[in-house]
């Protein structure tokens, strides 16, 4: 239910269009419930969905290009479990190998995830402990420069799907979370990262997509973090041919009407770079960072604005050149 006390409303200039869109901030008496029981089904992992995690994940980390770090790994969760620091690490300071590991998660809380994200960081592990990265380079979308193919296009023109925003995120992460067809099950999206994530939800910072097919059933979405005016990808997912890309193409449509500064993919994939995202050098990502974070951002429950045929027919580069 909206807080009709809190409902602001925005205007930003694309072109020579306006486009109105409001805020719905949420307050913690105004947010409904969070449905716990459908959580505690959801979020729960069996003992042999552990072991296939903690093995693969094992096996993930003694890949021939991981392997060579696992000395410094022992010695700084050495040290930690000596004197363990709870205060965020330097970005700037993370190793070379690991790539980018720059301290253990001591505190995994709401306030401090939102700091550490607000720093650059990120917490990630297929196993223990949880750790937290700042890769020396950043994966990053600057929505001008954002590619959609033309059989993309064709689908997302089909109108076989329907995409929304923060409608089912207990469901996106749980399925971000599970087995991906003709892919070993391994994944770092545990009950704790899923339970903290749900709480960033609740509390209006984290935000999903959703696809839903004819049938009315969830064929593919994705999760992420908005800080400032940037927003992080956490992960995505696709039941359908597509599906994912088809909302994030909805996603990013509205991340660049609404002002925001630039999606961080974190870590260069083939699927993103064939998007348009490319990586910039650490220090230059956490100048932009910083920039981002002081804006105010969009707390509260997303609304889609556009239907998939306006979508469709975006012109990034086009429409930022005007």
């Amino acid at each position: 239910m909206r807080d009709k006390g809190q409902d602001t409303r925005h205007f930003h200039t694309f072109g020579d269009v306006v486009l109105a869109y409001h805020t719905d901030r949420l307050s913690h008496s105004a947010a409904p419930a969070p449905a716990a029981s459908r959580r505690a089904v959801l979020f729960r992992e069996s003992l042999r969905d552990r072991a296939e995690r903690l093995t693969l994940g094992l096996a993930w980390a003694l890949m021939p290009q991981r392997i060579g770090g696992l000395p410094k790994l022992g010695r700084l969760w050495a040290e930690e479990l000596m004197a363990p620091d709870y205060a965020l690490p330097d970005p700037q300071r993370a190793l070379d190998n690991p790539r980018g590991l720059a301290g253990i998660v001591h505190d995994f809380t709401l306030p401090t995830v939102l700091s550490a994200y607000r720093r650059g960081l990120y917490p990630f592990a297929h196993i223990a402990p949880l750790k937290w990265w700042s890769p020396p380079e950043r994966s990053v979308l600057f929505f001008n420069e954002f590619h959609i193919a033309k059989r993309l296009r064709r689908q997302i023109r089909q109108g076989q799907y329907t995409v929304t925003f923060d409608r089912d995120f207990d469901g996106v992460i749980a399925a971000c979370a599970g087995q991906r067809s003709g892919r070993w099950h391994v994944t770092w999206i545990t009950p704790k990262i899923m339970h903290l994530f749900a709480q960033a939800f609740d509390a209006g910072h984290a935000h999903s997509f959703e696809v839903w097919n004819d049938k009315g059933e969830l064929a593919g979405g994705g999760y992420g973090l908005a800080v400032g005016n940037s927003f992080i990808t956490e992960s995505q997912f696709s039941r359908e041919p597509n599906t994912s890309k088809i909302g994030f193409t909805v996603l990013n449509w509205h991340l660049a009407k609404w002002g925001f500064a630039y999606n961080d993919g974190k870590i260069l994939t083939p699927t993103t770079r064939d998007m348009g995202f490319r990586e910039i050098p650490r220090t230059a990502f956490l100048a932009r960072l910083t920039e981002a974070a002081k804006q105010p951002g969009r707390i509260g429950r997303w609304h889609t604005e556009a239907d998939l045929a306006t979508v469709a027919d975006w012109q990034p580069a086009a429409q930022s050149a005007a």
